[in-house]
């Protein structure tokens, strides 16, 4: 469906809910999540359902969200206030000001950013006579919005400001008289205009295609808006001459609805949707770090023996004495044994290391237990933190052209004794990739199927055979369609209720 598709289906389900009672809501509608390819550690439950390193107990994304927009409701009319999972707004603002979110058509945040930040977002072409970029907070009109524009078209466009008229910005500097744009966070539309998407809805009948919020809905609003957009496939996973079609109607519907923006210079928006930025806000000297006062480790039992780096994250995890983790890694909702040494800039995940391992650099490793005829059994993923799980090529022939930690994917099926046929991929054989592959082994325990996906790169580490074919292997697609989330709580919680025991210990011995 696509987060627009969602959006949709959303006020459907509020409509049959409350039938005409959601004229008069103000709803927060949050986005949990996608596949989530760019941070698999977080495809199982939903981005939304992140674990935080602050808080005791832990703050996910979701309480994190309430409290940034807890002001917004008695400033808001009926509508609904529309976000996503993987990212963070953090503004400053005079006392005076207020963000308020009232007026009719669609309104959203604007952050200044670096032009690079720029083509990875939605821009604003900002009228220039509406606003002046100095103070904490502004009100002003959009001409058009760009959706992941190149650096020519913003500048072609207007978008382009001179950051001295902006007083602060993402990874730039205010004294600097640099250049910058304005970029997207989140949106909020009135009743009406919702009521007349839901009107869309029901005409279009079942929903085909992949329709994306910001750049479907928000690209055919403002004066000077035009539908080229519609036919532009580069950021969407299945093209489709129907998707056209349905931009089409959409860029109709919503042409000559407002687009109110309100820019906020003193603010900085993160994202925390992928691997790199996932490791660098939670490790690394980052601002965002520091704003939240991140810490090195949350609500975890750490034992005196076991090393680590103020430049590390534990999160909600149990490390058994001696036990060692380098900087820049990440380990969550894990039980790490006393022989384990985990590498710089790696991600672990809902696993259980038991025994004695080292676990490379820039590895990440995540398990998901499934559920197959009734029967509980766990998946281990393993990838290099850089793997492209999104690329995929349409010839078997090409699959030479994957990289698996830094190595192709047909040596690594050679190392493991695995064909490649039509049968190695879960999408048969469309979307050949890493995401779709049948290469990691199902195991009767947590612990073994670490062990097992730690062997199979151990063997592309050091070219050196490791034969899988005795294994049902399973894709990462098929781990989701199979995951048993309950089992997966389960395992969180034995380790919330260790952790809870072990503070209340050392309060008794205090």
């Amino acid at each position: 469906l696509g987060n627009g598709g969602s959006t949709l289906h959303v006020l459907q389900y509020l409509e049959d809910l409350y039938g005409d009672q959601w004229a008069s809501f103000t709803v927060l509608l949050i986005h949990s999540g996608g596949y989530s390819q760019r941070l698999p550690s977080a495809s199982a439950l939903g981005k939304i359902f992140t674990a935080l390193p602050f808080g005791d107990p832990l703050y996910q994304m979701l309480e994190l969200k309430l409290a940034m927009y807890i002001d917004f409701p008695r400033h808001m009319k009926p509508g609904i206030l529309v976000t996503c999972s993987d990212d963070i707004e953090l503004y400053s603002t005079e006392v005076t000001e207020t963000i308020a979110l009232d007026k009719p058509g669609f309104t959203a945040l604007a952050h200044p950013s670096d032009l690079a930040v720029g083509t990875t977002h939605g821009v604003f072409v900002l009228d220039p006579s509406s606003f002046s970029g100095k103070g904490g907070l502004e009100y002003a009109s959009c001409l058009r919005f760009l959706h992941k524009p190149d650096v020519g078209m913003m500048r072609q466009s207007g978008a382009v400001c001179v950051r001295g008229h902006c007083s602060s910005g993402n990874r730039g500097d205010s004294g600097m008289a640099s250049e910058c744009v304005y970029t997207d966070s989140i949106f909020y539309m009135d009743h009406l205009t919702a009521k007349q998407l839901l009107m869309f809805y029901k005409q279009m009948g079942t929903l085909c295609y992949e329709i994306d919020a910001y750049g479907d809905f928000l690209q055919a609003l403002g004066p000077g808006a035009t539908p080229d957009y519609t036919k532009k496939m580069s950021n969407v996973t299945k093209e489709d001459l129907g998707l056209v079609a349905v931009r089409q109607q959409l860029y109709s519907l919503l042409r000559g609805t407002v687009l109110n923006v309100i820019v906020l210079n003193n603010s900085q928006f993160y994202h925390i949707g992928t691997t790199q930025e996932y490791l660098f806000h939670f490790t690394a000297e980052s601002k965002l770090r520091f704003e939240l006062d991140l810490l090195p480790v949350a609500f975890s039992i750490f034992p005196d023996t076991a090393k680590t780096s103020d430049q590390s994250s534990v999160i909600q995890s149990i490390l058994e004495p001696r036990c060692v983790i380098g900087p820049g890694s990440v380990i969550e909702y894990s039980r790490i044994g006393p022989e384990v040494s985990v590498g710089k800039n790696s991600i672990v995940s809902g696993s259980c290391i038991n025994f004695s391992v080292e676990i490379p650099s820039h590895c990440f490793l995540s398990s998901v237990t499934v559920k197959i005829n009734d029967q509980v059994e766990y998946v281990t993923m393993v990838f290099g933190v850089g793997d492209d799980l999104k690329k995929t090529v349409t010839l078997l022939s090409d699959v030479h052209l994957l990289q698996f930690f830094g190595a192709s994917l047909a040596e690594c099926l050679g190392l493991w004794s695995i064909e490649a046929s039509d049968q190695l991929f879960s999408s048969g054989n469309k979307c050949l990739g890493l995401w779709t592959a049948r290469i990691f082994p199902v195991c009767s325990t947590l612990g073994e199927s670490v062990r097992m996906s730690l062997k199979m790169l151990n063997s592309v580490q050091h070219m050196s055979p490791f034969k899988l074919s005795g294994f049902r292997l399973l894709s990462v697609e098929e781990m989701l369609a199979y995951k048993d989330v309950e089992d997966m709580l389960k395992f969180r919680k034995q380790i919330y209720d260790e952790v809870c025991l072990q503070r209340q210990k050392e309060k008794s011995d205090c």
